[in-house]
């Protein structure tokens, strides 16, 4: 074997690889990718060099490689708390703020539809009537809808909510993949549910409860549902058009920061459970309510624009980061 033409075909590689595994905590997702591939490869021309050329220096070079690439893909694993840290304040802001136009705009188009449908509701008898009779209607305004609330212990509704709405943002998010149309469906039930029902209650002169009740919760919630249709959205148009990079490499990232913001939005329901179960029906005072809505909106907005802005302009992407401890190794 040609040493010198050996070392000049893969040489690239083995600067390549030898560059990531100096980043070490630095790595992306398909930077974490590529180092297991490269690393897989040097194992392959390091046998190769043993077998038919064994020059020391460079079994010797190759060696040190393996051995370094090895510890950073098998190294021990970080803290537990640095990894939810990180998650916390750079992954999943990163990926919500990355998704901004896509988040901003279903949520415009998605409350439009939901505003028509409920002026259409309003001034239309004949709307009304296909939904429900007069009786039915009036049941429905004067006591299901308030009821609704408080019918149940405020744990049990609060995580009934947090399960109920988890499970829709899975489902927009993880069926993204197929082009995006089950994305679209939950986006659309969610809205036509919306509208019909607060078209509904101001048609009855109900509108002040309508929004005295949905308000405290449903800002936070809605905004999370909208999060959960831009992934899913985002992810869904890859396949069309991945852009720059190549299809399947455009896919494995969508999907990893799809995971983060799924992962966020757990965190994110589970508040607006709270908010549900235990503020929206049982606090009376109906500014105190909807005071408490608007500030954990805000939150939540300045938590993403501020750290999600930051993150951002440091080059990430939400996307998984690989962040092992590397061993000590000899040479």
């Amino acid at each position: 074997m040609d040493v010198d033409a050996y070392v000049a075909a893969h040489n690239a590689e083995w600067l390549r690889l030898e560059q990531l595994i100096n980043r070490g905590r630095r790595l992306t997702g398909a930077e974490a990718d590529e180092l297991v591939e490269l690393y897989q490869r040097t194992a392959t021309h390091l046998s190769v060099v043993r077998s038919s050329s064994p020059d020391p220096q460079l079994v010797g070079r190759l060696s040190s490689l393996v051995a370094r690439g090895r510890a950073t893909v098998a190294g021990a694993q970080a803290p537990l708390w640095r990894d939810v840290t990180r998650f916390a304040t750079v992954s999943f802001p990163a990926a919500a703020y990355r998704m901004k136009w896509w988040w901003l705009g279903n949520a415009v188009l998605g409350n439009l539809l939901a505003l028509a449908l409920a002026i259409w509701i309003v001034h239309s008898p004949e709307a009304q009537a296909s939904i429900g009779t007069p009786e039915e209607i009036r049941e429905l305004v004067d006591h299901d809808f308030a009821n609704y609330y408080t019918e149940h212990s405020a744990s049990s509704f609060a995580f009934q909510v947090w399960v109920n709405n988890a499970w829709v943002s899975a489902v927009a998010l993880i069926f993204g993949i197929l082009l995006g149309i089950p994305t679209v469906f939950v986006l659309l039930m969610n809205q036509l549910n919306l509208g019909v029902i607060g078209g509904l209650m101001f048609a009855n002169g109900k509108g002040d409860i309508f929004f005295g009740l949905i308000l405290p919760h449903g800002l936070l919630e809605l905004t999370a549902v909208y999060l959960a249709v831009a992934g899913g959205l985002k992810l869904g148009w890859t396949i069309v058009d991945p852009g720059p990079r190549r299809r399947g490499q455009a896919l494995a990232e969508e999907g990893r920061a799809a995971v983060s913001i799924a992962i966020g939005l757990i965190a994110v329901l589970l508040v607006s459970g709270l908010i549900e179960g235990f503020v929206t029906g049982w606090v009376h005072i109906t500014w105190l309510r909807i005071g408490i809505g608007v500030a954990a909106e805000v939150a939540f907005l300045s938590y993403v624009i501020v750290l999600g802005r930051r993150a951002t302009r440091q080059g990430e992407t939400g996307d998984a980061d690989l962040r092992p401890d590397l061993a000590p190794v000899a040479g």
